[in-house]
Parts: structure tokens; sequence; C-alpha cells
């Protein structure tokens, strides 16, 4: 995926990840970027859902269907199965009940796609064990008094949830700060892994 798109990385991986044609919810949308990408480079069709009312005049000027609501109070405006893929990149560490959002994901979608900080890179893990406070790092740059980020895990701790909520991954990447992987991510990606990538569905739903 070419860097020139205008999106963020992740949502360059993601992109790669969605099938063209299909319907698309996105979670924390922002000023819908990504949405208005896909409907153009790939004719997706959908909504975007995001709080900050800053965000919404520029969505809907980039002709983003938008709804501001708040991700806590799920998604219960939306019937089962109405989307191929929900999104919901960089903002599961900042929502108040993960394990329910993962489930509304795969009640309102057929696949889940997710990225979020991964907690067990090596350099949180020595700030912790050296200096004996929360990290500071580029995956995680705000202070633990200012940062909007309740519920940090680890790749292994996502996996763990998805095992219990018998969610199947489909696929996965763990990358760098500047989205990139290696031999060493690949071999180490809960140590190495800066940002982790998922792609999931419910165990008991086959492929289309």
């Amino acid at each position: 995926m070419s860097k020139t798109n205008g999106l963020r990385p992740d949502l360059s991986i993601i992109a790669e990840w969605i099938r063209p044609g299909s319907r698309v919810l996105d979670l924390g949308c922002g000023d819908g970027t990504f949405l208005a990408y896909l409907a153009r480079e790939k004719n997706v069709t959908g909504y975007g859902l995001e709080i900050d009312e800053r965000y919404i005049a520029p969505a809907v000027r980039a002709g983003v269907n938008i709804i501001q609501t708040d991700l806590d109070a799920g998604l219960s405006g939306f019937d089962a199965s109405s989307f191929d893929y929900v999104v919901l990149s960089l903002t599961l560490q900042s929502v108040k009940y993960p394990d329910r959002l993962l489930q509304e994901m795969l009640r309102v979608g057929h696949e889940g796609l997710v990225t979020f900080p991964n907690f067990g890179h090596w350099q949180t893990r020595l700030q912790l064990t050296l200096f004996g406070k929360m990290p500071v790092s580029r995956a995680l740059p705000n202070e633990w008094y200012n940062t909007p980020n309740i519920h940090l895990c680890t790749l292994h701790d996502f996996e763990a949830l998805c095992r219990r909520l018998s969610i199947e991954v489909l696929e996965y990447r763990a990358v760098n700060h500047v989205h990139k992987s290696s031999v060493g991510l690949r071999l180490l990606p809960n140590l190495l892994g800066e940002i982790a990538l998922y792609r999931f569905r419910h165990r008991n739903e086959g492929p289309r």
C-alpha cells in the first residue's frame, strides 16, 4: 500500500484486508478520511461512528455517513450482520468495556479489524523494570495522568481474550512505530511489536 494515499500507516494495512464493494463500519472514525478513501478506491459503503463533535462537519464534507455517538454505549442501533467489516483502529484501549465491544463488533459485522499499541513491547517492559514508572513511548506518548488509554494490553492478552470469547484470529501483524515488519517482529511479535493489527471473526462463522 502506497504511503501517498494519505492514510495513517495502520489504516493502510487494514485497507489491504478489506474486499472491494464491501460494507464497513468504522468505530472512532475521526474526520472520515479512512472511509472516504475506501469509498473512492474500493467502492466501499458504510458508516462512521465518532464521539468528538470537531470531526463531524469535516466527515460530512468528505461525503462520509457519520453518526455522533459514544462507543461505550454499544452498537444497538445496528442490526446483526449489517456489515462485512467493523474497524476499530487505535481505540480499543480507550473504551470502558473492550470485551463487550469486540462481541458487538462481531454481532453487527462478519469480521473485525482492530489495531492497538502493544504494552508488551520491550521498551515498555524496560521502563517499568528499571524506573518503576508508567512508560512513555512513540506508541504510547501520553503521561499516566493525561492518557486516554484505560485498558492497555499485550498481544498475548488480546489473543487470550479472543479465545475466551470464541473469536478466531484470521490474520495479524506486529509492526514497529513506522508500521514496518521484520524477521525479528515475526519471530518475537509480543516483545518487538509496537503496534498490533488483528483480523478476526466468530469461531463458528465459516468463510463467505
